[in-house]
């Protein structure tokens, strides 16, 4: 099966394309029979279009493919959000037209039942950019760094929770064990086979610290990989899950108490790939400015980190989810970590919860990051509280001008429109807590 290599640590926007025209000669092979096209929505999902390789290489590679414009306007149930006539968002829904799917052959990945999937960049048909597109606003943020000098490399951590008819597959915290995990064996023995022949580079596998909960981390890549092969990663964990009868549920807050995050380890290098996070454990004074310059803008970006009701019960409740912004070396208290060191030097942005969107976590962490470093801003003391993330989604609205300011009208008339229908979703919902609290009253 034909898979793209997807190479450690950074690599830059230029490098990415020289391998995407690299896999052009697999597909004129004919050794691609059926192709997925995949576009990551606003609900970290993709919308999908199956074509035959061939058509793909005689016609798309060229020309592109159709996709309506409302997948980056529509709500998780897949409803058109309501819209104004002067919202930015407002020609997503007007008449709903076609946008065009580029192929980007850097992501061919190998999927159950013998498919290839190539996640795609979309433009309007005039060749404009949709800029609600999230894999287009963090290609935006990486051009934007690499103007700076600088290339990210990131690794992104989603936990997952299995459960059955009958509950979690595991009656109780896992975390690190190797007993206990009994019922999600023949499940992890099928998932290991389908991540091995997808090419994903799988780095580490673990139960996890809540019932039912899994952990299955990708090595560090290009942000842009690193975003495409997480939204890769859940598909094909979802399709093996289903096999089993299983559900594999990335919902930031399973229960009261328990979190299931989308941490992201993050490092900076030079044009070159020259490290440039820092030496020992010590950041350098540009990786300062970028991680002070997230800090400043981390509760105004609330709506990237936490998109839905559920992911304030996480902020709320969740031990290892601290709303306090502060940062620590080693400090999984802190909602940024310092961890590794020396090359291996990095940050842990512990925000957003499994239930965000990749590609606009890490574009608005890049966003804050380098107005951190363009005003040089000095980086407050390692434990000093500088705020509190929001804790609850009306709270989050507060923040969207910053939004549009990092990543433009449109990205923030998305996050708005997204909340506010999750917040009157929530609102018209009769729920057992709701019943349990009326129980009480008779």
């Amino acid at each position: 099966m034909v898979r793209a290599p997807r190479p450690a640590g950074p690599r830059t926007l230029a490098e990415r394309e020289a391998a995407a025209r690299g896999m052009r000669a697999a597909l004129d092979r004919g050794d691609v029979p059926r192709v997925l096209l995949l576009v990551p929505d606003p609900h970290a999902r993709f919308a999908a279009v199956e074509l035959s390789g061939r058509f793909v290489t005689e016609e798309v590679l060229t020309g592109g493919y159709g996709i309506c414009t409302y997948v980056f306007a529509w709500d998780v149930e897949r409803e058109a959000l309501p819209l104004g006539a002067d919202s930015p968002l407002a020609r997503y829904v007007d008449g709903y037209g076609d946008l065009r799917m580029r192929p980007d052959l850097a992501t061919i990945t190998a999927l159950p039942d013998g498919v290839c999937g190539i996640v795609c960049d979309v433009e309007w048909p005039d060749g404009e950019p949709a800029r609600a597109a999230p894999r287009r606003v963090l290609a935006e943020q990486l051009t934007a760094l690499e103007s700076l000098g600088y290339v990210p490399s990131a690794g992104l951590e989603h936990e997952v929770v299995f459960r059955d008819a009958d509950g979690p597959l595991s009656a109780h915290g896992v975390d690190y064990a190797v007993g206990g995990t009994e019922r999600m064996r023949p499940l992890l023995r099928d998932l290991r086979v389908a991540l091995e022949r997808s090419g994903l580079g799988v780095e580490s596998a673990r139960a996890e610290c809540h019932p039912g909960q899994y952990e299955i981390v990708l090595r560090h890549r290009d942000a842009l990989a690193a975003c495409d092969d997480a939204l890769l990663q859940q598909l094909i964990v979802r399709s093996v899950a289903a096999e089993h009868g299983v559900s594999a549920a990335y919902l930031a807050a399973p229960e009261p108490g328990q979190g299931c995050s989308c941490h992201v380890h993050l490092s900076l290098s030079s044009l070159a790939g020259e490290p440039a996070s820092g030496h020992g454990t010590a950041l350098s004074p540009v990786m300062a400015s970028f991680l002070a310059g997230v800090l400043r803008d981390a509760a105004a970006l609330a709506p990237v980190w936490a998109p839905t009701w559920n992911s304030y019960v996480r902020l709320r409740t969740a031990p290892f989810s601290p709303r306090e912004l502060r940062w620590g070396v080693d400090d999984r208290t802190a909602s940024v970590r310092v961890a590794g060191r020396d090359s291996s030097l990095r940050l842990e942005f512990r925000f957003a919860g499994a239930d965000a969107q990749p590609h606009l976590v890490v574009a608005a962490l890049l966003a804050a990051g380098r107005a951190g470093v363009e005003e040089a801003l000095p980086l407050p003391p390692a434990g000093e509280v500088l705020g509190a993330l929001p804790g609850a989604p009306w709270e989050a609205l507060s923040g969207l001008d910053r939004v549009a300011k990092l990543l433009g009208d449109e990205v923030a008339a998305q996050q708005e429109a997204l909340l506010r229908a999750e917040l009157a979703a929530g609102c018209s919902a009769v729920t057992d807590w709701q019943r349990r609290r009326g129980a009480l009253r008779a």
